[in-house]
């Protein structure tokens, strides 16, 4: 395991849960806080200047919403990795900010560790999502055969969709991890997208597991 600091910033205009963010991240060891912001128009002229690994966002924010900050900074900055943490959980609120660029989404409910554990998924190449969200999301899906996809594409997709890093998808299907990273480049371009969360929102919206 790398003992490297993971850096995190936080969009949040709650000040309180900001605060709270703050301190957990920065007294949690392998973790650092490098800013926090509690508006999107603030958020994005700081994060562009000073770019962190993972972004804590939430949704309801005041002036420009947490959604529309999302898409803004996947257009500056397309590999930063952003989790929504948010008190909505209905299928629109999703998909509206996985469609954006988010690469998770938790309820603010979710305990302060499983937080940390999130952040550390997402830099594993995970989609941590609370269970809460990915059951709701799970349980959207309709499998439909107007598609392209092999069954083991199909799979894999699935998989993403739950949140599963490169690896956990090896494990569950008993494939190497080199196996999946072609499976999911056939996914990307039969799908036409270019990253996960837009494989995840096209998987979503049009049903396809």
């Amino acid at each position: 395991m790398s003992n490297e600091l993971i850096v995190v910033s936080i969009v949040e205009d709650d000040e309180e849960i900001r605060e709270s963010l703050e301190l957990l991240i920065n007294s949690s060891d392998g973790f650092e806080c490098l800013s926090t912001f509690c508006d999107c128009e603030t958020a994005i002229e700081g994060l562009v200047e000073d770019v962190p690994d993972v972004v804590l966002m939430d949704i309801g924010l005041p002036g420009m919403s947490g959604i529309e900050g999302i898409k803004i900074l996947k257009q500056k900055l397309p590999d930063l990795d952003m989790l929504v943490l948010s008190i909505r959980e209905n299928d629109q609120s999703v998909f509206d900010a996985l469609c954006a660029g988010a690469t998770g989404y938790l309820i603010k409910e979710t305990p302060p560790q499983k937080i940390l554990e999130a952040i550390k998924e997402l830099k594993e190449g995970g989609s941590p999502m609370s269970t809460q969200i990915a059951r709701m999301v799970v349980g959207s899906f309709k499998v439909t055969t107007n598609h392209t996809l092999t069954q083991r594409e199909t799979e894999v997709l699935s998989q993403l969709c739950k949140g599963m890093s490169y690896k956990m998808i090896a494990d569950s299907l008993f494939i190497s991890e080199e196996t999946v990273r072609r499976h999911i480049k056939s996914i990307y371009k039969k799908l036409e997208v270019h990253s996960k969360s837009e494989a995840v929102a096209k998987a979503i919206k049009e049903k396809l597991v």
